[in-house]
């Protein structure tokens, strides 16, 4: 029997029953199509999350004093970085570079009336470009100018959770480079929105030059703060700035949270796919099984005759394959529109509360062609593997008991 002529048997023999061969097909098809969707919210999630925090938080590299610990906010001149702006210069005539700009941090508490609210204020050159995305975030009033002494810009989880409005004072109390605490009146420049709650809802920016002043921190910064032309740049660019008066972290060294939390989510999602194909290929063993025990005489009939074990095999084998790329193409299409949505969509999460990890309030699937292919193979293989067993039940059958109608 030639392969085509055992396809066209295969594909009248599951005709025999439309209906459960639809839904055959259809659980393989829906399988498939969760797959995709839970691989696609999770690269979506994952990347989101860590374009984010690069953007945001640890740019993909950081220029720190070398007696920077992580977690720890000092603003003693030892723990800081001097003259910044020269070390800047440097940076930026690398051709790999496309922003890098000093930034200083400090804590503060934000007061207004009766409330008072802990939060971070980063003294920020306005016009650098690394800046661009909270321009592009301000949602209410004016971006800061680098001469402005009294202004600031707050995230709008803050504004809405103080009721601030652009053009409202509000007191700033910071701890300076020697120790002691100033307080100075503030107006609200600008709201800004970057989509993270927890990032908008403790960041307040002022301008550089101004939060060197409130903090007595003179002309010394926090860190330098970079952006490459693509991530994959900045072990080879952190290489060529290694020195004995800095240190250079990278973005993988700042972020080894997200890549923990990447493994271990990657580990459920596949206890996750091995159950939803554990289904799919029950559902597909039960109908095969079941279409060996109605064709029972059949097969021995066939075996009679002459017909071979392994091509009876093959014949099952040739239905399965049909069911297989009937549901493989079925997934494609349902969870291709399902991510389509999720892509333009996304799902609201709001704040994980998940420390270090900026987390956007939505999460956007995102579905490569290497895991539609991949996905798609695995099904099909998985599919495949399900029929052995009715399969080789089907070719196992002696054909004296098969035509006594034994095995219905």
């Amino acid at each position: 029997m030639t392969l085509i002529q055992l396809f066209k048997l295969a594909y009248r023999n599951i005709g025999r029953n439309k209906t459960r061969s639809t839904l055959s097909a259809l659980a393989v098809g829906v399988g498939m199509a969760l797959l995709l969707l839970m691989v696609s919210v999770l690269e979506g999630e994952m990347k989101g999350a860590l374009k984010n925090t690069i953007r945001l938080q640890s740019g993909h590299l950081q220029i720190r004093p070398i007696s920077y610990e992580e977690g720890k906010v000092s603003l003693k001149w030892e723990d800081l970085i001097a003259d910044p702006n020269q070390v800047t210069q440097q940076i930026s005539a690398l051709p790999q570079v496309t922003a890098a700009t000093p930034r200083l941090i400090a804590s503060a508490i934000l007061t207004l009336s009766d409330e008072s609210k802990s939060v971070q204020i980063i003294g920020i050159e306005p016009e650098a470009a690394a800046n661009q995305i909270y321009r592009e975030g301000l949602i209410e009033g004016d971006f800061l100018t680098a001469d402005d002494r009294e202004g600031i810009l707050v995230g709008i989880t803050l504004a809405q959770k103080l009721n601030l409005n652009v053009g409202d004072k509000a007191n700033l109390l910071v701890t300076t480079s020697n120790g002691d605490v100033v307080e100075q009146l503030f107006i609200i420049r600008g709201i800004f929105a970057t989509n993270t709650n927890s990032y908008d809802e403790n960041t307040i920016f002022v301008p550089l030059a101004k939060a060197q002043a409130i903090t007595a921190a003179e002309n010394h910064a926090s860190l330098i703060f970079i952006m490459l032309q693509s991530d994959e740049l900045a072990e080879p660019v952190a290489q060529a700035l290694q020195s004995n008066n800095y240190k250079v972290l990278t973005w993988r060294e700042q972020n080894q949270l997200i890549v923990t939390y990447n493994d271990f989510a990657n580990a459920f999602f596949v206890v996750l796919y091995i159950i939803v194909l554990g289904i799919t290929a029950t559902v597909v063993t039960n109908t095969l099984v079941m279409a060996v025990f109605e064709r029972t005489r059949e097969i021995g009939i066939l075996t009679a005759i002459g017909m071979k074990g392994r091509t009876i095999m093959a014949q099952f084998l040739a239905e399965a394959a049909l069911l297989a790329t009937g549901g493989v193409i079925g997934g494609l299409i349902i969870g291709g529109a399902l991510v389509a949505y999720f892509t333009i969509n996304g799902v609201y999460i709001g704040d994980l509360g998940i420390s270090g990890v900026l987390f956007e309030n939505r999460i956007y699937a995102q579905l490569t062609l290497g895991n539609a292919v991949n996905l798609a193979i695995i099904t099909y293989i998985i599919t495949l593997i399900a029929s052995l067993y009715p399969a080789r039940l089907a070719a196992q059958l002696e054909p004296v008991e098969a035509l006594h109608g034994a095995g219905e």
